[in-house]
């Protein structure tokens, strides 16, 4: 199954990195599945694409019915999925003692509940189809945190993201299916604030651009021998600050 990236499937792809992945694949010959929960940014994103290769599925990837709504287009648009990129996320600071009940179920909401639930209806068409490629976005800083940024309940969901790509590896392999984690470092994204402050903090010099994450989403879709790894696209900032 080398180099198989016909049918991709992308979570969080209206903008940042979700949506130059999906450039990329596109770049490459992939038909696609984009989901966003913002309609207006995600359909915006679709034309930008190609509308003749890129069918939106809008809604909050931590909702169960957007999850087999995902899958649905897939299966009937595309035939099935080759490649999985749980992109959706999100991510805030808050000092541990001020973080609530509710701010960790807003965080486990959409990263661990809607990266498992779209795995899991996504699945079986991989089975189906003999095989496939499931790429989880987490972050460096779940091994690498930062004294002045205190983000302990987004880390307490992204671990489980972390956690879950090594369970998935070794119980899917089976089915030639592989299972990594995407792990960037600080990426030039409309959600980041003035991130060229932040370039420093990278051994290499420079921000990350999502052209970086890119280039590592697709090299993790076509390395037919590589699963349950984390791959770092962090300019080295886990090993050298």
């Amino acid at each position: 199954m080398p180099d198989r990236i016909d049918r991709v499937i992308i979570t969080g792809a209206g903008s940042g990195i979700g949506l130059d992945m999906a450039h990329a694949f596109l770049a490459r010959g992939s038909r696609l599945v984009i989901n966003g929960r913002d309609v207006e940014k995600l359909e915006r994103a679709r034309q930008e694409l190609d509308p003749t290769r890129v069918v939106a599925v809008p809604g909050a990837v931590g909702d169960p019915a957007t999850a087999r709504a995902i899958a649905a287009a897939a299966d009937e648009h595309m035939g099935g999925a080759d490649v999985l990129v749980n992109n959706a996320g999100i991510f805030g600071t808050k000092p541990f003692l001020e973080s609530t009940v509710e701010d960790l179920e807003r965080f486990f909401q959409t990263n661990v509940k809607g990266t498992y639930l779209v795995t899991q209806a996504v699945v079986p068409l991989m089975i189906a189809g003999g095989g496939g490629s499931i790429i989880n976005v987490g972050t460096v800083l779940v091994d690498q945190a930062m004294t002045g940024v205190p983000v302990s309940a987004a880390m307490a969901s992204k671990g489980g993201v972390h956690a879950l790509t090594v369970s998935l590896a070794a119980e899917l392999a089976r089915h030639k299916i592989r299972v990594n984690t995407l792990a960037p470092g600080i990426i030039r994204t409309p959600l980041v604030d003035d991130p060229d402050a932040m370039a420093a903090i990278h051994p290499l010099g420079r921000i990350g651009e999502v052209r970086d994450t890119s280039a590592a989403a697709l090299y993790l879709a076509t390395a037919d021998f590589v699963t349950g790894q984390t791959l770092a696209v962090d300019g080295g900032y886990a090993h050298g600050r």
